[in-house]
């Protein structure tokens, strides 16, 4: 039986590129090319709708990049033309990322009117100073204008993007953002440290951080208060009232299916023989343009070898607090249990992970230490 299926949407312009990013984004030139880029889209969707299978979109993320660059007429097209070629289950989720720095009071009505349900907001901090160490063009006022902007259209799932071992900053800092999160009263919340990524401005020039013993009491910190207000962890970084866990999200860390549309967008998919493939497009605004109607939009398209299913699978599964059902794995990767009894049984007798019927789940250690964890199943 083929997974649940989502459509990833990736949208590259940002006004200015932030010295910790490594996504492919690129500066918006003066005049976007919104209609030419939404009829790429479409081209590039109409190339890939075979792989769906006949099977209904569970959800659609804008990703970017800053996907509120483009109007709401814009995006609407989109889903529109999206709803014209796969059909969309009942309750789909659809999200847009949105930088409180390019938004006005207002649009959100009109982003919900296109079909929009969920908002992403990428606020990292509430911290002025700490907004400009990072590069963000925008202040902690916009941040919280633009969320009760979007509250007061009418969207209340909404999820703020936090980071925290920022440059220079201290524990109280750290949740003194979480707090003012909670105030707001939004249902997600992303929280993650910030590292330095290869081929970054922050990568050739790194700011001074917090060492890791801070970083550390900073998770711990605000994670216990995050719990406190109501908000559970479900996966690494991601943090939910109940029933407001981000499905497209849990796409990925189930192993599920997605289609990739846009500049640089990657998918998976499985075929009906069982094969599991990568596929991305690719990655300049401009060669992507040109190409998205035609086969060299393709960037690159790679069947994963069974050997590295295991791998493949717990890279993802093992970000959620509770972990997967083993007829899950066999499911997602046509794998029999007996393909990594070896290594879960080291990862148990390391204490690293956890077993309670067909459920398998880090333990709180292995959440601490899930980089060798994950390590363990690259060896099978």
């Amino acid at each position: 039986m083929l997974p649940p299926i989502s459509l990833y949407i990736h949208i590259p312009w940002c006004v200015r590129k932030c010295p910790y990013c490594d996504f492919n984004s690129h500066n918006a030139p003066q005049a976007l090319p919104q209609d030419e880029y939404v009829a790429a889209l479409l081209a590039d969707l109409d190339q890939d709708l075979p792989l769906a299978q006949g099977r209904p979109l569970q959800s659609i993320f804008f990703g970017g990049g800053t996907p509120s660059l483009f109007a709401p007429d814009a995006i609407a097209r989109i889903l529109d033309g999206t709803a014209h070629r796969l059909a969309f289950a009942p309750d789909i989720e659809i999200t847009l990322e949105t930088n409180p720095g390019t938004v006005e009071h207002g649009p959100f009505a009109g982003y919900r009117n296109a079909g929009v349900n969920r908002i992403s907001f990428g606020v990292q901090s509430f911290d002025d100073a700490a907004l400009k160490r990072i590069g963000r063009i925008h202040d902690a006022q916009q941040a919280e204008r633009a969320v009760k902007s979007a509250q007061d259209a009418g969207i209340e799932n909404l999820n703020l993007d936090l980071m925290y071992a920022l440059p220079q900053q201290t524990l109280a800092g750290a949740l003194a953002d979480v707090e003012k999160a909670i105030m707001l009263q939004t249902p997600h919340l992303s929280h993650y440290q910030l590292t330095l990524e290869p081929n970054t401005q922050f990568a050739a020039n790194p700011p001074p951080l917090p060492d890791e013993d801070s970083a550390w009491d900073m998770q711990e910190a605000c994670q216990a208060r995050l719990a406190q207000a109501g908000l559970a962890q479900y996966e690494v970084s991601a943090y939910a009232r109940a029933g407001r866990e981000c499905r497209h999200n849990l796409t990925y860390w189930n192993f599920g299916d997605y289609l990739g549309i846009g500049a640089g967008a990657h998918g998976k998919v499985t075929l009906a023989d069982g094969t599991v493939r990568r596929r991305w497009k690719v990655r300049t605004p401009r060669g992507y343009l040109e190409h998205a109607a035609t086969p060299r939009r393709i960037g690159g398209d790679d069947a994963i070898a069974p050997e590295q299913l295991p791998f493949e699978f717990m890279l993802n599964a093992l970000r959620l607090n509770a972990g997967f059902a083993m007829a899950d794995f066999s499911a997602r990767t046509g794998l029999p249990e007996s393909a990594i009894a070896r290594t879960l049984a080291e990862a148990q007798a390391r204490g690293w992970i956890e077993r309670n019927g067909d459920q398998m789940y880090p333990s709180a250690l292995g959440r601490r230490f899930l980089n060798d964890l994950l390590l363990l199943f690259m060896h099978d």
